[in-house]
């Protein structure tokens, strides 16, 4: 089987690229170019069958990833089935299922079964939990176990993975020598191939054998998602040598990976400054030939806990705004909790909201939406308005709470209306597309 990118060098517009563009109101070529030149990516395992057709990349509309899964303290199958339903009810575009505790290959199959959005997973941590739970010691990790265990995840029908393929012995070494880090480490993926490595002195198999995490992610034609295991987990270690050295590495075998016809992207921080993003998305752009950038967050600051999908909605803004393809979400449970099912669907609208703020940038030609909206709120239109709105359900249960005396105005001002007196102020003077169409 030809993978999409393999296809699209051939010149072939498969089905899954007529879908994006269809989805994108693009042309198909466009999108079949894109995925030629590495710089879209189309997840299309065969095994994920009646799986939604989702493009990321240059281009295209931001996407929205959902990260759901179990804990040691907390793991319960139904809950994250419940939590990949809300994620996708609320328009999650991609999910992750990042268990950690339990019967991973049942919660894993359990997820896929529940969703129609593709889904991703960090295979080490399965690999490690597994390891621990046989020897009692990560360090007696065996990589053929891994490899195998990576090929078994696939074939359960995952559409992308993050494997940290950029943590290599160079990479450990620059964390050394710059005397660690204020944030420590935050993957947790990441810190147990980092102890591996320690521990047996050896370098990261998939790093070692890249070649062969390519053919099998090509097998399935999943995309490789090059994950980020020594990101920033605090602002001021934003852009140190070590995740520097591995975004050079993980740039490097993203260019590889597509030589080899395999769909990659790169991951990204993390915790980042608000004025460290527009460079940090320039720098992955240049060094990959523009490959797909998925940022986690990213989160501005390190003392908003309570409120991090906030924080985190800031920094998915600015990073649409500037290039970057696929945003993971943020709950309001970050660094706190395992997220509830009620703080899924908070963390996707409020990235959905983010990521549209920053396509509003990135993509100009794109607010006829939100031109609309302005004129139906300008009229006093509710259904309109309520229709245009990214959460309408919500808009209309908020204002069916507080109804105002004149159905025309809101409570926020009642008699004292802007809108209402500026209509009949100018209603005769307004023209051309300043004229709402109804029709």
């Amino acid at each position: 089987m030809k993978t999409q990118i393999e296809l699209a060098r051939e010149g072939v517009v498969t089905k899954q690229m007529q879908t994006v563009a269809a989805d994108e109101n693009m042309d198909a070529e466009r999108v079949r170019d894109g995925v030629a030149k590495g710089q879209i990516v189309i997840p299309n395992n065969p095994f994920c069958k009646e799986r939604k057709v989702v493009g990321i990349g240059r281009g295209l509309r931001t996407k929205v990833n959902a990260s759901i899964g179990t804990s040691s303290d907390i793991c319960d199958i139904d809950l994250e089935v419940r939590k990949a339903v809300a994620a996708e009810e609320e328009g999650a575009d991609t999910l992750m299922e990042l268990s950690a505790a339990g019967d991973l290959d049942a919660v894993r199959r359990a997820v896929l079964a529940a969703t129609s959005r593709p889904v991703g997973n960090v295979p080490l941590y399965q690999a490690f939990k597994e390891t621990i739970r046989r020897t009692r010691n990560p360090a007696k990790l065996d990589p053929e176990y891994l490899f195998d265990l990576i090929e078994r995840q696939l074939v359960d029908g995952l559409s992308f993975m993050a494997i940290h393929c950029g943590i290599n012995q160079y990479t450990i070494r620059r964390l050394r020598k710059q005397g660690f880090r204020y944030g420590g480490l935050a993957s947790k993926g990441g810190t147990f191939m980092v102890a591996w490595m320690d521990m047996n002195g050896k370098e990261n198999p998939l790093y070692e054998q890249f070649d062969r995490v390519c053919s099998l992610m090509k097998k399935y034609d999943a995309v490789l998602s090059l994950g980020n295991g020594i990101r920033a987990g605090a602002i001021h270690d934003s852009h140190d040598r070590a995740q520097m050295a591995e975004m050079i590495v993980n740039c490097e075998l993203a260019e590889i990976g597509r030589a080899m016809g395999c769909q990659t992207m790169v991951e990204g921080p993390g915790h980042v400054p608000l004025d460290e993003i527009a460079g940090n998305i320039m720098l992955e752009k240049r060094m990959s030939g523009n490959a797909p950038y998925y940022v986690l967050g990213p989160i501005p600051t390190d003392v908003g806990a309570g409120y991090d999908h906030v924080t985190a909605a800031i920094g998915a803004a600015a990073s649409a705004r500037h290039g970057a393809d696929l945003i993971c979400y943020i709950t309001p449970a970050e660094h706190l909790s395992l997220p509830t099912e009620a703080d899924v669907r908070e963390g996707v609208r409020v990235t959905r909201l983010a990521v549209h703020i920053g396509d509003l940038s990135k993509y100009p030609e794109r607010r006829e939406r939100d031109r609309q909206a302005a004129m139906a709120r300008r009229d006093m239109r509710w259904g309109d308005l309520q229709d245009l709105l990214l959460f309408p359900e919500v808009a209309r249960a908020i204002r069916d709470s507080r109804r105002p005396e004149q159905s025309k105005t809101c409570t926020m001002c009642g008699d004292f209306c802007a809108m209402k007196k500026g209509m009949e102020i100018f209603d005769k003077e307004i023209s051309g597309d300043k004229v709402a169409n109804l029709g």
